[in-house]
């Protein structure tokens, strides 16, 4: 999901290193996870119940652990479920149930746990981590992932490509903050400064999402203002100054 396509004769640049590791790190995990997909068909369970479950098992870990300084248990419980997003993926390719819904519900609960997670690094910066800073720029995290991805899929709906991978996707936004947190964590198991991890991961999401809003942005205005040309009268239901996006 979320790979844009080619529009209007515009080739999509997919190129990056970036893009290549992800390719083949989805490629090793589904071979690994492709016995454990199977097992849960034979026994009944949908891929939505996975989609729902990992979400859950996701919040659950974010918002018990981390805002009680628990950050190498709640990274644990976190990253057991985060593979739930591979797995519900590889049993609706196994079942041939490839759906609008299924990538709707994906795509949605992703943004409910990438919110639990910040939501919980701001809620023990709140807390007991006593750094009104960096709850800050936590809550900055959590505000700027949503709209990176909503920018995304806003482009899309009006038929852009959005052909820009971005600095700090979320797959990018998750591993610099899981890493960060797990590691900082050993803190509690009497690893020294290795705490200060966090903040430097949270800093450096809150930047390279700055960085990629601004290009996804300036993204959608060039290919905007292609469209425009090529087409001058908008599209129906849309005025040239633009509707405010519903829920």
């Amino acid at each position: 999901m979320g790979q844009p396509e080619a529009s209007k004769g515009r080739p999509v640049h997919r190129t990056s290193g970036k893009a290549m590791l992800n390719k083949y790190a989805r490629a090793f995990f589904t071979r690994v996870l492709t016995p454990f997909a199977a097992f849960l068909i034979r026994r009944g369970v949908s891929p939505d119940t996975v989609t729902l479950l990992g979400t859950a098992g996701v919040v659950v870990g974010a918002l018990v652990f981390f805002p009680r300084g628990e950050f190498f248990w709640g990274t644990i419980v976190i990253t057991l479920f985060v593979f739930s997003d591979l797995v519900d993926g590889n049993m609706a390719r196994q079942l041939g149930r490839s759906s609008r819904w299924g990538a709707f519900l994906d795509s949605t609960l992703d943004r409910v746990a990438d919110g639990a997670i910040f939501g919980g690094f701001a809620l023990w910066y709140a807390g007991q981590g006593d750094n009104n800073v960096l709850c800050a720029v936590s809550i900055f995290c959590l505000a700027s992932g949503q709209v990176v991805s909503y920018t995304k899929a806003r482009g899309e709906s009006i038929g852009l490509p959005v052909a820009v991978n971005g600095l700090v996707e979320r797959a990018e936004r998750l591993v610099v903050s899981l890493v960060a947190a797990g590691l900082a964590g050993l803190h509690a198991f009497g690893v020294p400064g290795i705490d200060v991890l966090l903040p430097i991961a949270l800093w450096i999401v809150a930047v390279g999402s700055l960085v990629t809003l601004v290009q996804r942005v300036i993204t959608v205005r060039k290919e905007a203002a292609e469209a425009d040309a090529e087409n001058p009268r908008p599209p129906s239901g849309h005025t040239a100054a633009g509707t405010e996006a519903t829920g």
